[in-house]
């Protein structure tokens, strides 16, 4: 009797450990940093960056005055947040930029007061 309640204990233990390990890989490959200009966004509330490769990608964020930055080059952080249906909106409104996807910024730091 009391081998099966630490057997079942075990086995609990080791689904929750598993489910950790799963749900801080899954947040470790949402997480991206990029680099580039600052400029208004598509939408209201909305800025892009554009990396060194070309990848553009639009910026959200409710903890930093993204507005303070347009313009400068800057280094953000943040999750991704890709969403297909913003995407396909943004094609049918004739946008010439193709985002790679959102990121929810949580972290910006200013590399030039200029994109030059």
């Amino acid at each position: 009797m009391k081998a099966k309640r630490i057997l079942g204990l075990l086995l609990a233990l080791a689904v929750v450990i598993t489910l950790v390990i799963y749900v801080a890989a899954q947040t470790k490959a949402e997480s991206k940093t990029v680099t580039g200009c600052l400029q208004k966004g598509d939408q209201p509330d909305e800025f892009s960056i554009t990396d060194a490769s070309g990848n553009t990608y639009g910026l959200r964020s409710t903890s930093l005055k993204l507005a303070d930055h347009l313009g400068h080059k800057v280094t953000v952080t943040g999750r991704m947040k890709g969403d297909k249906e913003d995407d396909e909106e943004r094609e049918e409104k004739g946008s010439n930029k193709h985002e790679i996807g959102d990121i929810q910024v949580t972290n910006l730091t200013m590399v030039s007061a200029s994109c030059q």
